[in-house]
């Protein structure tokens, strides 16, 4: 059963630093759901801001080749958890792949074909992340001042700050705290350099190497 702590980042958006919202369908049976900003001018240095996400059927249209009509006729079907589980792996990130074993831990409708369906937008900002014990430098130009959007210090990838450290202070990538702390210690300067360490953050998995990852825009007058 999927069941995730209620962990995910509150957005204020300035109305110049998002995108229109995209969906991603990615049927039961398939692998990977890829959600990806910066790709575009528009976008460049996007990170993802989820919106919702559903795991399971709510019509009779999405994911239905080939399928006979009784497993299509539950549109009132959905796993519990599974926003906030995409939030806590995805929110911040300019690209992020869901593996679908993580999401069919629990089947919230036994004879239905489900899909996973994720909506999300692209805000534009520095995407800044930081590996445990060095210091993030948050900078802006003369007259303008830091906004955090928000902020993680955990591991959520295995492979990002993994050069020189062992396999097992990196395979947990289900390593998610986020904090305000940043904001708390950043927003409305010019400039901020705050250390990414546990006396800092605290320690939200013991034995594994961390890192802060942040999204900021400098608002200026």
């Amino acid at each position: 059963m999927l069941v995730y702590a209620n962990f995910f980042f509150t957005f204020t958006i300035c109305q110049f630093s998002a995108v229109s919202a995209e969906t991603v369908t990615t049927c039961e049976n398939d692998s990977v759901q890829v959600l990806q900003c910066g790709e575009t001018d528009m976008t460049a240095n996007g990170v993802i801001n989820i919106q919702s996400a559903l795991y399971g059927r709510a019509d009779m249209q999405t994911c239905n080749e080939s399928r006979p009509a009784s497993q299509l006729n539950d549109t009132m079907c959905s796993l519990r958890g599974v926003e906030d589980f995409i939030r806590s792996s995805c929110d911040l990130k300019t690209s992020c792949e869901i593996n679908m074993n993580d999401i069919r831990t629990s089947d919230p409708c036994p004879g239905t074909y489900k899909y996973l369906q994720t909506t999300f937008t692209c805000l534009q900002a520095v995407h800044l992340i930081t590996c445990e014990n060095d210091e993030a430098q948050l900078i802006c130009s003369p007259g303008c001042v830091i906004y955090v959007y928000g902020a993680n210090y955990g591991r959520r990838d295995q492979t990002i700050c993994s050069e020189g450290q062992l396999p097992s202070v990196v395979e947990n990538r289900h390593c998610s705290n986020p904090t305000n702390l940043v904001a708390q210690s950043c927003n409305e300067l010019e400039s901020c350099t705050i250390p990414a360490t546990n006396a800092i953050f605290g320690d939200p998995c013991y034995g594994t190497y961390k890192y802060l990852e942040l999204a900021y825009i400098c608002t200026c007058k």
